[in-house]
Formats: structure tokens, C-alpha cells, sequence
């Protein structure tokens, strides 16, 4: 699924700096996705008023003087348009908009200077809300094409050209493919860790890690971390644990 995003702001380092993090996090989570990138208000009304559809809105509220402010923009697309469906996300210097803001609805207020850590926090959760990191696994056994929750997955594993998929509920299954392939086309973007060759993870699914092995959810035997993986697993654990505390 593509992401349409657009980024309304006068401020020209603002709104490059804005673009640059979200290809950056857009990218590694695996999201397909489209950046438009406007300089006033009415520049980017005036596009959705001709058809062009977001489904997310990065809006600075002060423009330049006598320009329509982010403010104004917000309950255009709103009452005028009747587009109650895009995510607006306001971004301004200062904080005290809440009450102006109320009846847009906004998805979130950033306060500049921007933050990577927090604009990533407001990517999930537009994608978790939407139901695009809600993950559905497909997988085809012989002819037949079978699918699974994501969440549902603790690991999986690659065997002598199979992979064997081992779920939550203690039920496995296995299929022909490709390790690799399976984790860049469908679990990147969803907090899995490859630790080895023959090994990709679910974060949420892990209790413990150590240095050359780590523990899953109602198993007592250990998964192997492998050597050249080590550094690569504990940056990613860790980087993952922060951002989910943010």
C-alpha cells in the first residue's frame, strides 16, 4: 500500500529537513510512500481542491504575513471539503494552539526544531491506527496460499530450503523460500531481528538477550545469535526498545 503524504511549510530548511527523516523512517520500516512539499497554504488546498488525495498532512500553522495560516487550511479541508479522513499533524514554534485547534482534530503537534525520534513515534502511530502495521503474513504450501498474523509469528526458521514458521500458540508450519526475501517483503517493517543465517525474530516474542544467544516467549532452549550478527542485534533490540519508550 502507498502512503501519500504532504509537508505545508514557508520555511524551506523546515520542510527538507521534515522530507529527509520521513524517506529515512519510511525506509526502514518498509513502507511504500509518496512526498509532495508546499510553501503556503493555499498552494496545497488548492491542490487537494483539484483531486490530489494525502492521507497525511505535516501543516506549519504561520506562514508568511497576509498568507492563510495552517489554522485556516485545517478547517478548509474539513468543513469545506468535508475530509474528515486525512491525518493532519501541525507543526509550529509555538505551543499554545491547542484550543484553535481542537475542532480540526489534529493526529498530533510537533513543536519545532523538529525531533527524528518523535516524528518517527507519530509515523507508527498513524500506520498502527490505520491498520498498515497490523501485518498479515502470506505464505503459499504446495497451490494453496495461507495467512497469518503477523503479531502471531515468534520466529521463523530456514532448513534446508524451507522455512518453518513458529507461531505464538505453539503451532508450526513450514513452506518453500527464501529467508531473505521473506523478511525484506514482509516482516522489515514490523520489529523482526535477523540473528542468524537460519533465524529471524519477533522483538515482541523475546525475553532475553545475551551475547552469542537470546530467549523467546515459552521456550526454554535458546536461539543462536550468530557471530557477525552480534553488534547488528543488539543495536537494533536496543534502538528498538528506545524508540517504543518515546
Amino acid at each position: 500500500m502507498m502512503l501519500f503524504i504532504a509537508i505545508c511549510d514557508d520555511e524551506i530548511q523546515i520542510g527538507t529537513l521534515l522530507e529527509k527523516d520521513l524517506i529515512e523512517i519510511l525506509d526502514s520500516i518498509n513502507i511504500k510512500y509518496e512526498i509532495d512539499v508546499y510553501y503556503t497554504g493555499e498552494d496545497l488546498y488548492n491542490k487537494m481542491e483539484s483531486g490530489v488525495h494525502y492521507d497525511l498532512i505535516f501543516l506549519d500553522i504561520e506562514f508568511a504575513q497576509n498568507a492563510i495560516n495552517g489554522v485556516e487550511v485545517g478547517k478548509l479541508i474539513r468543513d469545506a471539503q468535508k475530509n474528515n479522513l486525512v491525518s493532519i499533524v501541525y507543526i509550529s514554534w509555538e505551543k499554545n494552539y491547542a484550543m484553535e485547534l481542537f475542532d480540526i482534530r489534529p493526529l498530533h503537534f510537533l513543536v519545532k526544531p523538529l525531533n527524528y525520534e518523535k516524528i518517527e513515534k507519530i509515523i507508527r502511530t498513524y500506520l498502527d491506527i490505520s491498520g498498515l502495521l497490523s501485518g498479515v503474513f502470506t505464505y503459499k504450501i504446495g497451490h494453496d496460499t495461507f495467512k497469518a498474523r503477523v503479531k502471531d509469528i515468534v520466529y521463523l526458521e530456514n532448513r534446508e530450503r524451507k522455512i518453518i514458521i513458529v507461531f505464538s500458540d505453539g503451532r508450526s508450519e513450514e513452506f518453500y523460500g527464501s529467508l531473505k526475501e521473506v523478511y525484506e517483503e514482509q516482516l522489515k517493517g514490523f520489529d523482526f531481528i535477523f540473528i542468524h543465517a537460519s533465524y529471524v525474530v519477533n522483538y515482541d516474542h523475546i525475553t532475553k538477550v545475551e551475547y552469542n544467544q537470546l530467549f523467546i516467549n515459552n521456550s526454554a532452549l535458546p536461539l543462536p545469535i550468530s557471530k557477525h550478527r552480534r553488534n547488528d542485534v543488539r543495536e537494533n533490540y536496543y534502538a528498538i526498545t528506545k524508540r517504543r519508550r518515546v
